[in-house]
């Protein structure tokens, strides 16, 4: 028997749960950058399996589809092993949904299934729905429980562990029970959000900030879940930002931290950081144009947050952001080093730093200028309100 066959063999051992687990487990490795030998053939024989269509990113089985559909507007593709506030990896929902399967409520679980697969073939949404919510409901009283305690919380992530080595995933059975407890506040809050925001102006920002004080009053450990869904309506990630920067007594780092939403400010990083991944992966594959497009974006987040955030530099936000730069900076010179000295690179183009421009520095002064204009008024108006 060749090691083909004995590959084979050992895969149809698996349960099609634990196959489609090792799937994502796989891909997740990958794009973390965890050389796995033979994990080329392995994935094609189980993307042949559980895709029909090909696709390299997870999706769930009908059941579990409908169990985890609160989450779908926050899911990301790709294996972020980092906090990544209000967003969930779609890789770890396959291992997060074994685990509730075979160790959370493995008698109910069996039920659930059995009862939407009836549904299903019956044609029947609204029990579909009916049933799954109810699940819902089972789920988020026994992780109140199980996570009530340290001891419970420690086995319950020992116990997933068996099902992902991710860092993160215990992380986003956290996120799972702050969604699914929300109910229909975060459907209903994301309803009301313009459909695309391309300028997002005082008056927009006025506009979405009143509507997250609203959400958060009735929803606090709902809020990163809101704003992830702002984000989404964002022409870039990096406009986040305006949402701390425009409540705080000036642009001076210290200011922002005080500000109502300076989680935006982290949120931004993580978004860079995700950036940062896709670009090593397309570095990876020799998607050359697709990592000139993802150095543009990470170039123009780093000009708006030095720009937008003073003395960014020495905060921890700073000492963040200098540690990712520094990250893609090794990436990029590692690609750049490839090809002769003589031999221009598109990644090593100045024409990527839009801001390094005339144009990018004129804009620069301008910002520079308005914002002090408005620091000096906000002085003024404090000294004012002490006098």
């Amino acid at each position: 028997m060749n090691e083909i066959d004995r590959l084979s063999e050992f895969l149809q051992r698996l349960t099609p749960l634990s196959r489609s687990c090792l799937l994502s487990e796989l891909e997740r490795l990958e794009l973390c950058g965890i050389d796995m030998p033979g994990s080329a053939e392995v994935q094609a024989r189980l993307r042949a399996e559980f895709r029909k269509d090909g696709s390299t990113q997870a999706r769930a089985t009908s059941p579990s589809r409908y169990f985890f559909a609160p989450l779908e507007l926050l899911l990301i593709d790709g294996a972020p092993e980092h906090a990544n506030a209000g967003r969930i990896s779609r890789n770890t929902l396959t291992p997060i949904w074994e685990w509730i399967c075979r160790d959370l409520l493995p008698t109910m679980a069996r039920d659930y299934i059995k009862a939407i697969n009836d549904q299903v073939t019956a044609n029947n949404p609204k029990e579909v729905q009916k049933i799954a919510s109810s699940f819902q409901t089972k789920v988020i009283k026994v992780l109140e429980n199980t996570l009530a305690s340290v001891e419970s919380a420690e086995f319950a992530r020992g116990k997933l562990a068996q099902y992902t080595a991710s860092r993160t995933a215990f992380d986003d059975v956290r996120k799972m029970q702050h969604v699914l407890r929300a109910g229909d506040a975060l459907p209903k809050f994301n309803g009301k959000l313009p459909e695309k925001i391309a300028k997002f102006d005082d008056g927009q920002v006025a506009q979405i900030t009143a509507q997250l004080d609203a959400f958060r009053k009735s929803h606090p450990e709902a809020l990163p879940y809101a704003l992830a869904l702002v984000a989404r309506r964002l022409k870039t990630s990096w406009q986040l930002v305006h949402l701390a920067t425009k409540a705080a007594a000036s642009k001076a780092a210290a200011d922002v931290a005080a500000a109502p939403y300076a989680c935006v400010v982290p949120m931004v990083l993580d978004r860079l950081d995700d950036k940062r991944l896709a670009l090593r992966v397309a570095l990876r594959h020799n998607r050359v144009l697709v990592a000139r497009d993802l150095l543009a974006e990470i170039y123009d987040t780093e000009y708006a947050l030095k720009v937008r955030i003073d003395g960014i530099e020495a905060s921890e936000w700073g000492v963040r952001l200098q540690q990712l730069m520094d990250a893609i900076a090794a990436l990029v010179s590692a690609e750049v080093s490839r090809f002769p000295s003589n031999v221009g690179h598109i990644l090593g183009s100045r024409r990527l730093r839009s801001h390094d421009t005339l144009g990018g520095k004129l804009s620069y002064l301008a910002w520079k200028g308005r914002d002090a204009v408005q620091d000096g008024a906000a002085a003024f108006r404090k000294l004012i309100g002490q006098t």
